[in-house]
């Protein structure tokens, strides 16, 4: 649909991404060969690549995001986590740096303790981690982690950090032009399954006015520190024992669960990125931004929950989409389009607002009974079984919820 919609389309390769979205230089063909003057990568693909963006810094072409610099500082772990603790934002306990060889890993265990997560430098998206909760165990989980990191991301860097266990993981939406920082309040992000985000919503039920406060100046001294500019997200670790929060990275892109904090501040934040990106700064300040209400989103996947949330890719007989107050839908989905196996089993993301957390829960509950995909099984009762559970209704849960809630 998106691409009948365009007034150009151009096909950059075949279906497998390595062939095409991931594919450079078929990408910049198709920008320089239609004299496009700037690129919007999305959330995935190249969107983090900092070669992907010098390259179109080579060629004149606007890269919509942050620059190739701040992309490259921010993407390495070990290095973003040095500029945080510069900027003065608290981070987990671990390694300073890069984790070489066993001897050093052995010492990061004896002045931190168990459990320790290793991390691949270069990961993302819950992708490149291990849980080590024994010394025994420390050298083949180190030596494995850094095989996959190597294969994963081309970098086998990785670094030691406490495992916290009773946490939220809790983010912070910034928008940026390297003069004016801003912030649209916290995203919280604690309802996962394998480290993938299932539901989010903001603004965070286990936050007070001053958590709040001390998390989104932590966010924006990140950013100046950078000279960040565009929009981006600083994601940290609450720790809900000892009631701190912990940087943990920052992705310099929009991201997927972005539309929580449109619904909750009223912004567009594509047309801001597209404003920066122009060169246009920033016209609102941070006064002008009010927190209103409260939203939640949902992933619908293409994926049977019954079977392991196996992906289930197949043709979409029939479509309906939900509606009304306070309810948004994003989706490239229509009856008869054919969900293919080669990408994301992500079909949409299903937005409710309300003027409180438990209208905009009631409401997703109606959205996600209306929303029909015909035969096509989606996530779409898993969410509404998350819902309605009691912990989730209460708010009080931790990143081990799901987990917990599916006997695994």
């Amino acid at each position: 649909m998106p691409v009948r919609l365009a007034d150009k389309a151009v096909c950059i390769g075949p279906a497998r991404s390595n062939m095409s979205y991931r594919n450079q230089q078929a990408v910049l063909g198709a920008a320089l060969s239609f004299g496009a003057d700037a690129i919007h990568p999305g959330y995935g693909f190249l969107a983090e690549n900092a070669e992907f963006a010098a390259a179109c810094e080579k060629e004149g072409i606007i890269f919509i995001g942050p620059s190739s610099k701040v992309i490259h500082q921010m993407g390495d772990k070990i290095e973003a986590k040095k500029i945080a603790k510069k900027a003065g934002v608290p981070t987990v306990p671990g390694s300073d740096g890069a984790i070489t060889e066993f001897a050093e890993a052995l010492k990061v265990a004896k002045d931190v303790g168990f459990p320790l997560l290793i991390k691949a430098a270069a990961g993302g998206g819950g992708r490149g981690m291990r849980v080590v909760r024994q010394m025994e165990s420390l050298e083949s989980d180190l030596s494995e982690i850094m095989s996959e990191a190597e294969t994963a991301f081309g970098d086998s860097s990785v670094y030691i950090e406490r495992y916290l266990t009773n946490i939220r993981h809790i983010e912070i939406q910034v928008m940026c032009d390297g003069e004016t920082f801003l912030h649209m309040g916290e995203r919280d992000c604690t309802t996962q399954r394998r480290n993938q985000k299932l539901i989010e919503e903001g603004p965070s039920p286990v936050l007070d006015d001053r958590l709040r406060q001390e998390l989104a100046a932590a966010a924006v001294n990140l950013c100046r520190e950078v000279k960040y500019t565009n929009a981006g997200t600083i994601e940290f670790v609450f720790d809900l024992d000892e009631r701190k929060f912990y940087f943990i990275e920052m992705n310099t892109r929009i991201q997927v669960e972005h539309p929580v904090s449109e619904m909750i501040t009223g912004l567009d934040l594509i047309k801001m990125q597209l404003e920066v990106a122009s060169g246009i700064p920033l016209a609102i300040r941070q006064d002008d931004i009010r927190i209103s209400g409260h939203a939640i989103e949902c992933r619908i996947n293409a994926e049977d929950p019954e079977q392991n949330f196996m992906p289930c890719p197949g043709t979409v007989k029939r479509f309906h989409m939900p509606g009304g107050l306070g309810i948004r839908m994003d989706t490239h989905i229509e009856a008869g389009y054919v969900i293919p196996p080669f990408y994301d089993s992500m079909v949409g993301k299903l937005i409710c607002w309300g003027q409180t957390r438990e209208e905009a829960r009631a409401r997703m509950i109606a959205a996600l009974d209306e929303l029909d995909l015909g035969a096509i099984t989606t996530t779409a009762p898993f969410h509404k079984e998350i819902l309605q559970n009691e912990q989730f209704v209460s708010g009080v849960f931790n990143t081990s919820f799901v987990a917990t809630l599916l006997g695994k």
